[in-house]
């Protein structure tokens, strides 16, 4: 008898290079909302407390902003990013030959 249990992206965020390939591959969606769910994911997985203090907002000004309903400002998605130990930057797309 097969047995499934359910896949968590929680299990799987353990290290920084994790992390950054989670949101990598979420940002290569091109899906605003996707994206910024998986922000929340990785915060929940951190810790959502600690990061919305480094970020100076409350915990649950930083679930609303990263919950996929709502767009935060940009300036929030940085600070997020900054929170969690990681930088954005921007890079020429690869070349396919």
């Amino acid at each position: 008898k097969l047995q499934l249990t359910e896949w968590n992206a929680l299990d799987y965020l353990g290290s920084e290079e994790e992390v950054a390939a989670y949101l990598q591959a979420a940002a290569d969606e091109h899906d605003t909302n996707y994206f910024l769910q998986a922000v929340g994911t990785v915060a929940k997985a951190r810790s959502i407390n600690e990061m919305a203090q480094k970020m100076g907002v409350s915990r649950e000004s930083l679930y609303k902003s990263f919950s996929g309903k709502t767009k935060p400002q940009f300036e929030t998605v940085i600070k997020a990013l900054d929170a969690l130990g990681l930088q954005f930057y921007i890079a020429p797309k690869a070349q396919v030959a």
